[in-house]
């Protein structure tokens, strides 16, 4: 080996010595970052001049695991925000033990038309009993507004992950862009693909997608229900918020927004929805299917309230088609109207002295126009016998079986309270597999003890090229001097 070829070597060492330290030196800084992957320099022997040429840098990932791990985020996400709706519904119809909530208002109105008939010339009983058919209407519209409130924010969730989606799209297509630039130019692209994983772990929380390598380091992105995002140029996603969502509107009759793409309608169903399987599915899952059955059922319960009290057989001062104790918006009952009665129950104002009534009429019935004996308890013990008489639902599906209305809110929390507990589990399953997998992604990532061990080898290379370095000095001061 000549002294010029000893010397070239040594210098090769020296330069891949410090580019290796820089890698392990932004390795370990960034051990803890999002999205970032390990570094490792690419070296091989240079046959020609000797020593080691410096190839390039290796970004390390397991592609599979990371796609795993996508799937597995997003369906965290959409568990999540499911589950979120059930226990804010859940929490909205309260327990039978909580004072307030549905079924203790349906207890405290039945206990109070009994305490009425007992005493019916008591004016503070008749009150009482008219204060709690007012809490018990009142309950219902309340859980109406919590649907509906959660339909409203589902919808505007949805506009906000559209917008967000397709500004993420487009920084994929310049990211892929940038990417290609530095390859071509031979630049390290390192810090670009990092940015441009958490660009597509944002969208995959979104709509899960698949990743297709193109030429030059660049990407395409599908969804996972087949729909092309990214392929040189992104799709754009079409959404129409709605300011308020109201019970009777829905995305069937065309009053509220779907998807579209490129201009095209897409499916949105959680089953075979282009975009399924992530939060921005969860959100229509929510406003279009979970929400509208709650809505169902507490206007089916609100169906059954007005029709017990509206019975001529229970008040005989009732012509057919007047409004009973409660009414849709002072109304009678319109069967063909059912969609958000529950937010449109009202107490009959002729009682309510909260709205000029009297409440006489409770005991003495709501087309009566004089107060009657006070002491005939008649027609309280059949308002009170028609909220625990048991009737077959004319809708919402709670069963071919007979209910007291006690009972139509003890099957509606407890069905509410199922599907939560399922929908827990659901998301405790999901979240364990997220947690597993991002544990086993962050194990192939940075290692700083393994990082700080190729520090120390790292040390010793570029000492023994510094030796070599030191010695041909040597040896040239040697010759200079003969």
């Amino acid at each position: 080996m000549t002294i010029s070829s000893a010397l070239n070597n040594a210098l090769s060492g020296l330069r891949a010595s410090g580019k290796s330290s820089e890698i392990v030196s932004a390795n370990i800084a960034n051990a803890s970052t999002p999205g970032y992957a390990a570094r490792l320099l690419s070296l091989s022997p240079n046959g020609v001049t000797g020593g080691v040429t410096v190839n390039g840098v290796v970004r390390q990932t397991d592609p599979q695991l990371l796609a795993d791990r996508r799937a597995a985020s997003a369906d965290f996400g959409r568990q999540s925000e499911l589950t979120n709706f059930l226990r804010d519904y859940e929490r909205i119809l309260g327990t039978p033990d909580q004072a307030g909530s549905l079924a203790a208002n349906i207890a405290d109105f039945e206990s109070s038309l009994i305490a009425a008939s007992s005493r019916p010339d008591a004016t503070e009983r008749l009150t009482g009993a008219v204060n709690e058919a007012r809490d018990l209407a009142l309950s219902l519209n309340a859980a109406t507004d919590q649907v509906q409130r959660a339909r409203t924010n589902a919808d505007q969730s949805i506009a906000a992950q559209v917008s967000r989606l397709n500004n993420a799209l487009e920084e994929v297509q310049k990211i892929n862009a940038s990417i290609v630039k530095r390859g071509v130019q031979g630049e390290d692209t390192s810090s670009l693909l990092d940015m441009r994983q958490q660009v597509v772990d944002e969208i995959s929380e979104m709509v899960p997608v698949r990743v297709l390598q193109r030429d030059q380091g660049a990407i395409a992105l599908y969804s996972v229900g087949g729909a092309l995002l990214l392929d040189g140029t992104p799709t754009d996603i079409g959404f129409t918020g709605a300011t308020i969502v109201t019970a009777n509107q829905s995305f069937e009759d065309g009053e509220l927004s779907g998807l579209t793409i490129n201009g095209f309608a897409v499916d949105i169903s959680q089953d075979r929805g282009a975009l399924r399987g992530g939060m921005l599915a969860a959100q229509f899952e929510i406003r279009d299917e979970s929400a509208v059955e709650a809505q169902t059922k507490l206007d089916a319960m609100a169906r059954d309230l007005i029709a017990r009290f509206e019975d001529p057989t229970v008040d005989p001062t009732l012509a057919p088609g007047d409004p009973g104790l409660f009414t849709d918006n002072r109304a009678a009952l319109d069967p063909l109207l059912e969609e958000g009665l529950a937010g449109r129950l009202l107490l009959n104002a002729a009682v309510d002295p909260q709205e000029g009534g009297e409440v006489w009429r409770l005991r003495d019935g709501i087309g009566a126009t004089a107060p009657g004996n006070v002491g005939d308890s008649s027609l309280l013990q059949s308002l009170s016998e028609a909220i625990v008489a048991k009737r077959t639902t004319a809708s919402g599906d709670f069963g071919a079986g007979q209910y007291a209305f006690a009972q139509l809110a003890t099957s509606l929390i407890g069905e509410v309270g199922t599907e939560r507990q399922y929908a827990e589990q659901r998301q405790s399953f999901s979240s364990a597999q997220l947690n597993e997998l991002t544990e086993r992604e962050l194990a192939n990532g940075v290692d700083t003890d393994s990082e700080l061990q190729r520090l120390l080898i790292i040390e010793q290379a570029y000492a023994a090229n510094a030796r070599v370095i030191q010695t041909v000095d040597e040896m040239l001061d040697q010759l200079l001097r003969i």
